[in-house]
């Protein structure tokens, strides 16, 4: 078996997550995540010419006498997508009329989406996911709890849910840390894909998370060396499933990335680097928390 000083250099992984928590709570306040329709309101429009594609200025010098406000213009492999904030059908058509105006449209232009979603809307499924988000939360705490409800030396079986909870918090907010540098630079929007990957984040970190816990609660009553002993004994008895679990996991959204459709690739990112930080929360930051707070208990008690 492979024999990682993982809790012996604990103040260093510590450290680490330290400091890209305190990089992604500076970022989120700093920037904060770029919200998209789903969450702001506003309009989607995908159009495809059939000659070639235009310039994004020669559409934007075309949108200039449109009534339209927040203008996003992206353009993909086959198609444009346009974002702006309005959503009523008549701004809709007068932007498909000022499309149709271009002189690329001419050998054929055809609109393949438009969504369209109001302010209040929005504003409802913002306050859901957020809502959602702490249910999930109170419910993993409750079910750790209960779980680990016979583990009561040398910590709390509650203790265990809130740790892992800790750990939960510093996987969603490096993940939300790098969409807001994501969004402020390359304008990488958050939408209900977002939420999803988030919720799937939380999932596969408990589940990492409690694999290692629960090898060393079945450690703990045959074990014969300290409780940090131990510990390290547990995330090195599981350190190898789970490194082999997030790199197969991480291959293949890798290649959903890479080759799949540009509408879910936000939605793949974030769990690229959520399961990511999951992986190393689970063995770097959960199991060394327990030590440092069982330590922090005994020369309390002391």
């Amino acid at each position: 078996m492979i024999n990682f000083k993982v809790i012996k250099r604990r103040k260093l992984w510590l450290s680490l997550s330290g400091v890209l928590v305190a990089a992604s709570i500076f970022f989120l306040f700093l920037w904060g995540l770029n919200f998209g329709l789903d969450f702001t309101g506003g309009s989607l429009m995908e159009v495809k010419f059939a000659g070639t594609q235009p310039s994004v200025t020669a559409i934007q010098a075309e949108l200039s006498n449109v009534n339209i406000s927040n203008v996003v213009i992206q353009p993909t492999t086959d198609a444009m997508i346009l974002r702006f904030q309005e959503s009523d059908e008549d701004t809709h058509q007068a932007v498909l009329g000022a499309l149709k105006k271009l002189p690329e449209a001419q050998s054929g232009l055809e609109e393949s989406r438009f969504e369209a979603i109001g302010p209040s809307i929005g504003q409802e499924l913002r306050s859901k996911a957020f809502w959602l988000a702490i249910m999930v939360l109170l419910v993993i705490i409750i079910y750790v709890g209960f779980a680990f409800q016979r583990v009561s030396k040398p910590v709390a079986s509650w203790k265990y849910g809130m740790i892992a909870i800790v750990a939960l918090f510093h996987d969603v907010l490096i993940t939300m840390g790098v969409f807001a540098v994501l969004g402020h630079f390359y304008g990488i929007e958050v939408n209900t894909a977002f939420v999803v990957a988030i919720l799937t984040v939380l999932g596969y970190s408990v589940n990492d998370t409690i694999v290692v816990f629960d090898r060393t609660r079945e450690n703990l009553p045959k074990s014969a060396t300290s409780f940090a002993e131990t510990v390290n004994t547990s995330i090195n008895q599981t350190f190898v499933r789970s490194i082999n679990t997030v790199i197969t996991t991480l291959l293949a959204l890798v290649a959903v990335l890479l080759f799949g459709g540009d509408s879910i690739k936000e939605f793949v990112l974030a769990l690229i680097i959520g399961i990511f930080s999951g992986a190393y929360s689970s063995i770097f930051v959960a199991s060394p928390l327990l030590v440092v707070w069982e330590r922090w208990q005994y020369r309390r008690r002391a």
